[in-house]
């Protein structure tokens, strides 16, 4: 049992590397648990500036949070009573046309006759419906395991913000314990201004998402394009994910754009185009440089870093993550380099 001995070091040695591969399998196991639970830390870091304003104004925590959390109910519930009527209006009036559309796909001399003669689609969907029914009852399936899926994700992470938001004094207070008494002040400030800019990114992604929906509700108004105002809200949160949403939302509100006419879906992604130069290179530098205090090439590559790792939650926490880790750069690594 001599510690120096070649067997207890090579003992030691593979119990260390046991462990190790232990806990990163572990980790991998939970991934999807440990982003939700860290996407709903952020939020809550970032709605933790808007509590402690009710605060100031007398209102309790758990009120303040009470009322954050039914303006958000309020919110999807308005997107959702925007969405679902026209959604359920389409799929009826599709429902009603399909005989049509299917009659059509036997005229050579129709635009559907043309492509059913080009890729065979009548072919294609009569091969779908006798042989491949299972392979589509199980995509079918498998579509609406991912949407229960993300709906309990998002149902998870808004609860788990709630309760962060609700337990945070105490989560600071026990992060504070765990440093030395010595730096327990000026880890304090540090832990107060990243969260400080954390709760200013999120008011300026909030300002950018409002700018990209009055913008969509008036172009859409102007050219008069079917539901504009759900448009203009689904815009608003796509717009919420940065760099990549307003491509996203662009994208999708010029082909509905084309109900109108072909010339005004150009028009439309004409617009968007501007509107995306315009946010990178003009509003976003102007509003998020004010809040975080981050260059725009260190946010682009934290935007794409983040993404490429963790999905929509790394593209929103890149640029606050960035953000506390130039914070802690400046007021702790730099000053002791210059000193040492």
């Amino acid at each position: 049992m001599d510690r120096r001995s070649p067997f207890f070091v090579g003992m030691s040695g593979a119990a260390g590397v046991a462990a190790t591969v232990a806990v990163a399998e572990t980790v991998l196991a939970v991934r999807a648990v440990l982003v939700l639970i860290g996407l709903a830390l952020f939020l809550a870091l970032g709605l933790d500036p808007a509590v402690r304003w009710f605060g100031r104004h007398r209102l309790p925590r758990g009120v303040a949070v009470l009322v954050i959390a039914l303006a958000g109910v309020g919110v999807l519930t308005g997107f959702l009573s925007l969405a679902i009527p026209p959604l359920a209006q389409q799929a009826e009036q599709f429902a009603h046309k399909l005989p049509a559309y299917l009659h059509e796909l036997q005229h050579t001399n129709s635009f559907l006759g043309h492509l059913n003669r080009q890729f065979r689609i009548q072919r294609a969907l009569q091969s779908l419906l006798t042989s491949g029914g299972e392979s589509l009852a199980g995509g079918l399936f498998g579509a609406g395991k991912l949407v229960l899926g993300t709906l309990a994700s998002v149902v998870l992470a808004a609860v788990l913000t709630v309760y962060f938001l609700l337990g945070l004094p105490a989560l600071k207070r026990t992060f504070l314990q765990l440093v030395p008494a010595s730096r327990r002040t000026r880890v304090k400030l540090l832990t107060e201004e990243v969260i400080t800019k954390v709760g200013r990114y999120l008011v300026g992604q909030v300002l950018l998402a409002l700018i990209a929906a009055v913008g969509t509700l008036a172009w859409l108004e102007i050219f008069n394009v079917p539901y504009a105002l759900l448009l203009a809200f689904f815009v608003a949160l796509l717009d919420l994910v940065p760099m990549v949403g307003s491509t996203i939302a662009g994208i999708i509100v010029s082909l509905v754009a084309l109900t109108v006419s072909l010339p005004v879906a150009g028009a439309t992604a004409g617009f968007y185009t501007a509107y995306r130069l315009a946010e990178d290179y003009l509003l976003s530098p102007k509003i998020m440089g004010k809040q975080v205090e981050v260059p725009a090439m260190v946010a682009i590559v934290a935007v794409l870093i983040g993404g490429s790792l963790l999905g929509i939650p790394g593209a929103l926490i890149g640029i606050p993550l960035a953000a506390a880790i130039r914070l802690v750069l400046k007021e702790v690594v730099f000053p002791r380099l210059d000193e040492s």
